[in-house]
């Protein structure tokens, strides 16, 4: 029974399987992920050092959280492209080498300026997330991608959490050795950078492009050349309603990681470790919280179509939204704790939910779709990101203004309809024929 699926998308996810070049590329594509995740906010969760070290002002901090964001815009929407061309595999692999310098060598800054520009070039990291959404919805059919995405998104994201612990106490390790705290930043970001090193070698043997082999193996790329036009994707109304919702929860979600452990450390008075775990506790929640958005939101699809799937999306937005206002009042750690958990758990549902609508949207140009909505969600964060420069708004005002934002989108999602109901044999067809 297992024979005629050797070569085609799986209609179910087993993930405590590792058989088959889909559960394996599966299985890789979501640990790349995290390791770029990883790498990517290393530095997090090592600013209360690095603003010392380097003597950064809140503005300057400020300007480093919308580089690490920024430029990942561009990357997203030039990765989207590539994964339809290329293929996820060589994009993956390229983008991991690339990606690994600046993470290494950002050690090298000593001024502003210096770890500005490196924090901009490592924002390139985050473009991972295309390849990541582009590979898994190669690999299952049409009924189970929500889930899946989801699924490898959200385990993918949870590098976002774990590095707020992990680097602290790499950190820490280090000046067990002798290390002042200084030198000990730089040489604790070595790690996640030969990470992504390691993750290129197995990316490029052991997974392939598709189920049925590689493109150059099945003559894709010609294919791939006369698929749609980018802008001819992009003209539908529904890919940039999702890349505003993307903007809100997945926004929010690295604006937060960005700025989590520091604003337990200034408020709360901690030490880096203890402030790096509590700002954990919001990535961990990535590691059921977007699978079960996709998971609800494939079960929605199935008995109400697009239409459900989008009225489940506008619900998340909305209660993040009032979540994140609730947060940016909390007076106590304890209150703070709980207000972000809740507004984590719509978040990421959030974010799986807007992910089992993409590839559905125009099954012949997902790449191009997944780049244009992802690159919507680092938008989002850039956006965010101009509030915690300012030396007038204090961090709980800018939460409050970007829970306000959140429901308001919440509210006109609502009033999206995201088009004709997609029927699995219909979209099955489609990706035949392209």
């Amino acid at each position: 029974m297992g024979q005629p699926l050797n070569n085609q998308p799986l209609p179910q996810l087993n993930v405590f399987s590792f058989s088959g070049v889909q559960m394996r590329t599966f299985h890789i594509t979501w640990m790349t992920f995290f390791v770029c995740f990883f790498g990517w906010f290393g530095i997090a969760p090592l600013m209360p050092a690095i603003r010392a070290d380097l003597g950064l002002t809140k503005p300057q901090v400020g300007n480093t959280i919308i580089a690490a964001v920024s430029a990942t815009i561009f990357a997203r929407l030039i990765i989207g492209k590539l994964c339809d061309s290329w293929g996820p595999r060589k994009t993956y692999t390229a983008l991991l080498v690339v990606g690994s310098l600046p993470v290494m060598l950002v050690g090298l800054a000593h001024d502003y300026t210096s770890f500005l520009l490196f924090r901009l070039a490592i924002g390139v990291i985050g473009a991972s997330f295309v390849i990541t959404q582009f590979h898994t919805s190669a690999m299952f059919a049409p009924s189970i991608k929500g889930t899946a995405n989801a699924v490898a998104g959200g385990w993918g994201n949870l590098g976002g959490g774990i590095t707020q612990l992990a680097m602290p106490l790499i950190m820490a390790t280090i000046i067990g050795f002798g290390f002042v705290k200084a030198d000990a930043w730089r040489l604790a970001m070595i790690f996640p950078g030969l990470m992504m090193l390691v993750m290129a070698f197995i990316y490029w043997k052991y997974t392939k492009d598709t189920p049925a082999g590689n493109y150059d193996e099945i003559n894709r790329t010609a294919a791939a050349k006369s698929s749609v036009p980018f802008w001819q994707a992009c003209a539908d109304v529904r890919v940039w309603a999702l890349a505003i919702a993307y903007a809100c929860c997945f926004g929010m979600e690295i604006t937060f990681d960005g700025v989590a452990a520091l604003y337990f450390f200034d408020n709360f008075h901690m030490e880096e470790t203890e402030a790096g775990f509590w700002a954990m506790l919001f990535g961990f929640m990535n590691i059921f919280a977007r699978a079960v958005g996709g998971i609800v939101a494939d079960k929605i699809g199935q008995k109400y179509g697009m239409r459900g799937k989008g009225i489940l999306l506008a619900s998340m937005l909305l209660l993040e939204g009032l979540g994140i206002l609730l947060f940016a009042q909390s007076g106590n750690l304890t209150m703070a704790i709980v207000s972000m958990l809740t507004f984590a758990m719509f978040l990421k549902m959030a974010n799986g939910g807007t992910y089992a609508i993409v590839p559905f949207i125009n099954p012949k140009a997902v790449g191009v779709i997944s780049g244009v909505v992802g690159a919507g969600g680092n938008m989002g964060g850039m956006l965010m990101g101009f509030l915690f420069k300012s030396q007038s708004i204090s961090y709980g005002q800018a939460f409050m203004y970007i829970g306000g934002i959140v429901a308001v989108v919440g509210l006109l999602l609502f009033l999206v309809n995201f088009g004709r109901t997609v029927t699995v044999e219909q979209v099955e067809t489609e990706l035949q024929t392209a």
